[in-house]
């Protein structure tokens, strides 16, 4: 994605969370970059001073990546549930940082530990259980490839933490570009 297009993108994500915390709609948008209309994933990450205060996404879009970029924006400013009874204000929104993950296709692995850190992301899942994390989250952390798995197999799929040694639960790998406004 070239410069223009990340920051087109970045705007769009930021403007979806200003208009959400001020329940409004976010505004109509028409991206100049092509490659905002073309259908991919994505994740949007909201911290105020490095600190989480909402991550939403979605592996599989339905429409293009402007559209669900927005839709995400709007749902981690006010409906990720790990911020059910603390959701973004608009008093923060100065001191908002937006990142947007956008998603390349998820690759089964038969060896879990076949991933690179900081490169790629992880997605588990066993049953009707299921958790991902971003590759910058491995970065952020300083967790071995063994603690990145097992805190999100116990963390974010509820299952065991070393569940992902299990050759029942499928362990799917994933790289996206990470467009932050810093």
């Amino acid at each position: 994605m070239d410069d223009a297009a990340r920051k087109e993108l970045l705007e769009i994500a930021r403007q979806a969370v200003a208009a959400a915390v001020r329940g409004q709609n976010p505004p109509e948008v028409k991206p100049v970059s092509a490659e905002l209309s073309e259908p991919r994933g994505a994740f949007v990450t909201i911290k105020n001073h490095g600190r989480l205060r909402g991550c939403i996404g979605q592996f599989v879009a339905e429409g293009p990546l402007f559209e669900l970029v927005q839709e995400m924006a709007v749902a981690a400013a006010t409906r990720d549930p790990r911020f059910t009874f603390e959701p973004v204000t608009q008093d923060e929104l100065p001191d908002l940082d937006v990142e947007v993950s956008v998603l390349g296709p998820l690759e089964k692995i038969d060896d879990p530990l076949d991933f690179d850190l900081g490169v790629h992301g992880i997605y588990i899942k066993r049953g009707f259980s299921h958790g991902c994390f971003l590759p910058q989250v491995a970065t952020e952390t300083g967790w071995s490839k063994e603690e990145f798995l097992s805190h999100c197999a116990s963390g974010k799929a509820g299952l065991a933490s070393n569940a992902w040694k299990d050759p029942k639960t499928e362990v799917l790998r994933f790289s996206c570009e990470v467009v932050s406004e810093h």
